[in-house]
């Protein structure tokens, strides 16, 4: 018998067992709930025709072709499912709204003998509650800084401290500036980075803080959240303010055995608002590698456009820590006495 789920208990079980999406792969590339399998039901030339056929000759005509273009690959999906929990039978399926696809793929594997559960209402219900989860209020801290105050390694250092971290740029594979895509992976949609964002979010006790770096409203060509985005603007904002020397320093070691030609297309794609002479300069001095040149030409744009943002909050939000030197660990423990002793006991640690 196949058992329909709502999304919390369909989450909670696939912790434990395998989830398999039953969309096309054209669906499934474009975003899924993290860590399913796809095992399509129909590809894409597939799904397109027996949608062609709905419309036009009815339901009835579309169930008689999804059938005859279902019917050879029956066998496959019972070996490709059994193959996901080779040490049990039960797994869990869903497709869309969780309607014909999903029902009659469970149907088939509870056939063969596999226990299957469901998603009632699909992944269109998931989508739901993913986006009505950043609605719900979180004690978030963010983190400021200008380009190259090591954010991101300061991040770490308080989850490696037991603090709740939800690194933005890590899921959206990108640094947010014009170079934060050199050396990563491709962004996934904005779609799948709002479920990669998610299942980091509901892992976390919501009462205790969380927290983010401060971040534009999209990280390279992924969109924050809207709700979750309207929370970090009010949340307190842990402003490091690391001398340009150091911030210098570090991006250099970042980016200074990068590719030439990758360095020189992120520079032209900021041409024009790093302005004529700036840009001219930053390029000559790419061609002679000096990449510490470089990044103090681009961070005088880097560094007003983020003040600027900075400027946007309210002043009694914005909490400004000088740091004399680039120590991540160091840094991570101020943070936590500071928020621990200055910060609202709302945000206590625990």
């Amino acid at each position: 018998m196949v058992e329909p789920l709502s999304v919390e208990e369909f989450l909670e079980r696939a912790q434990r067992m395998p989830v398999i999406d039953v969309r096309s792969p054209g669906e499934f590339d474009h975003a899924h709930i993290p860590g399913a399998v796809n095992i399509p039901l129909f590809d894409n030339t597939e799904r397109a025709l027996v949608g062609t056929k709905y419309k036009q000759a009815g339901k009835d005509s579309a169930v008689l072709l999804g059938l005859e273009l279902v019917g050879p690959k029956l066998s496959a999906f019972v070996r490709q499912s059994r193959k996901l929990n080779p040490k049990g039978k039960e797994v869990l399926v869903h497709c869309w709204r969780g309607g014909m696809r999903s029902g009659s793929f469970a149907w088939l594997l509870n056939t063969a003998g596999l226990t299957v559960s469901t998603l009632a209402g699909g992944y269109k219900a998931y989508r739901t509650t993913v986006l009505d989860s950043f609605a719900e209020p979180r004690k978030l801290i963010v983190l400021g800084g200008k380009t190259g105050s090591g954010k991101t390694d300061i991040l770490k250092q308080l989850a490696a401290s037991g603090e709740q971290v939800i690194d933005l740029e890590a899921l959206a594979n990108h640094k947010g500036s014009s170079y934060g895509a050199i050396g990563l992976p491709p962004q996934p949609s904005t779609e799948q980075f709002e479920n990669l964002v998610f299942q980091e979010w509901r892992k976390l006790d919501p009462a205790r803080r969380i927290w983010l770096e401060d971040e534009s409203k999209s990280i390279g060509a992924c969109f924050i959240p809207h709700a979750l985005w309207l929370q970090m603007q009010t949340a307190p904002v842990a402003f490091l303010d690391l001398p340009k020397a150091a911030r210098i320093e570090r991006l250099v070691g970042e980016y200074g055995r990068t590719d030439h030609g990758l360095l020189e297309e992120a520079t032209r794609r900021i041409e024009r608002r790093l302005g004529g002479k700036a840009y001219r300069d930053a390029l000559d001095a790419l061609a002679r590698k000096d990449y510490a040149a470089v990044a103090d030409l681009t961070l005088a744009y880097y560094d007003k456009a983020y003040l600027h943002g900075l400027s946007q909050r309210k002043k009694e939000t914005v909490f400004p820590l000088e740091l004399a030197a680039d120590d991540p660990a160091q840094t991570a423990r101020r943070l936590i006495g500071w928020a621990d002793e200055v910060l609202n006991p709302t945000l206590a640690h625990s």
